[in-house]
């Protein structure tokens, strides 16, 4: 069979798979799971074309990384052609570990068990069925190879995975403040003591990078109507937790009803095998038919909450550097009582609040280093003469108010 296949990727036009071993990966269930599995979870909500999934991603990250490759290459930096396939294999499999919806189920059934560690422990699987074929693979991908750039290549402040999913979700979403030229980016890129770098004619275009970044996470990943479709998300699937977790029957697929029904965390997740199966058996469409059918279940909490999401009758969402007000929060806890018939355990289905984080640069180890003419190498943050990279580089927490509309 031949397995040099290309395909058609509306980002980056034709993806070349290069090896065999590529071709059988993303052949493999682990992997065709992905196309199942949305990259922005809910925000489909708010911009209707953002229906890409972590298989087109994971593509298109892949292919960054045979560019990078061979530009590193022609630039004279010795890699062979097993660190060539390795690399190309820890970044197409590194999203492999993500559930439906994204973070939803790291907050909720799988409470505590990133997807960092479920990528590690299907590609250890995946090392097992292939007889150690991913042995190097998996050393890039824990960052345990002696050659620091390949790790800084797929987990970096300017790795692949984001400059990949910066252009594909603004494509899709049709929010163009996150395009970047990963072309140029990638040809500005090089090697000095094993660590990845930026020559210096290359600060305007990291800047933008870095801007771009910023303005997807406010204008796309933390809008206020994405953050209200995923909180009642994930208030949904802890009310059906707690119905599963008091005995009652709740429909739902074999695959979710083992993670409803088992007290699964990051201490015994690894621990029972089943775990893991089922893991890799989830993807969107689990959750979605068990809501459709929870739209009727005698639960009245789990009821609601399933009906609004399917009607699209989100939270009432405020993002706002304040702390919300006690009094106007149990004043509208109070309200939602009333109406909704509930109990004070209960309104905290319909009334809370939280926070959300932005942070689009982390200066300090692992920092996008600039490679300067004379051979020097700085910060990007200490050699740029944009302002706005110092507030870039700062944590920026904002309190979210949640409630449902009355």
């Amino acid at each position: 069979m031949n397995k040099n296949k290309i395909i058609n990727d509306p980002v980056y036009g034709f993806i070349s798979i290069k090896t065999p071993l590529l071709f059988d990966l993303i052949e493999h269930p682990y992997f065709q799971r992905l196309r199942y599995i949305k990259q922005l979870g809910m925000t489909h909500l708010v911009y209707p074309g953002a229906l890409h999934t972590r298989f087109h991603h994971a593509l298109g990250a892949m292919h960054l990384m045979q560019l990078a490759i061979e530009h590193l290459q022609s630039r004279g930096h010795e890699i062979t052609k097993q660190e060539e396939e390795a690399a190309c294999i820890a970044i197409l499999l590194h999203d492999i570990g993500h559930g439906p919806f994204s973070h939803a189920l790291e907050h909720t059934i799988v409470n505590g068990v990133s997807h960092e560690n479920i990528s590690n422990m299907l590609m250890d699987n995946l090392n097992k069925e292939f007889n150690g074929a991913l042995n190097l693979a998996l050393e890039i991908f824990n960052c345990k190879y002696h050659k620091s750039f390949f790790c800084q290549l797929i987990s970096g402040q300017l790795d692949l995975d984001r400059l990949d999913y910066l252009n594909r979700d603004s494509f899709f979403s049709g929010v163009t403040e996150g395009m970047v030229s990963s072309d140029r980016i990638i040809k500005l890129l090089n090697i000095k003591d094993n660590n990845l770098v930026v020559e210096e004619k290359g600060i305007y275009s990291i800047e933008k990078f870095l801007i771009a970044r910023r303005l997807m996470y406010w204008q796309v990943y933390l809008h206020k109507t994405v953050v209200a479709a995923e909180q009642l998300l994930v208030k949904i699937l802890e009310r059906a937790r707690e119905v599963a977790q008091r005995g009652e029957q709740l429909f739902a697929t074999p695959a979710l009803k083992h993670f409803l029904y088992n007290n699964i965390n990051a201490q015994n997740f690894s621990s029972n095998n089943d775990n893991l199966e089922n893991f890799s058996l989830l993807d969107d469409n689990d959750v979605m038919t068990s809501i459709k059918v929870w739209q009727k279940h005698d639960d009245f909490i789990l009821k609601t909450l399933c009906v609004n999401l399917i009607t699209r009758k989100l939270f009432k969402v405020e993002i706002s550097s304040d702390l919300p007000d006690k009094e106007r929060l149990n004043q509208k806890k109070k309200t939602v009582i009333e109406k909704l018939n509930i109990s004070e355990d209960e309104v905290n289905y319909f009334v809370f609040t939280g926070t959300i984080n932005n942070m689009a640069y982390k200066t300090g180890n692992g920092s996008i280093n600039i490679l300067m003419k004379n051979g020097d190498l700085k910060d990007i943050a200490v050699v740029s003469d944009n302002a706005n990279l110092e507030a870039l580089s700062k944590i920026v927490t904002k309190n979210i108010f949640c409630y449902v509309r009355t």
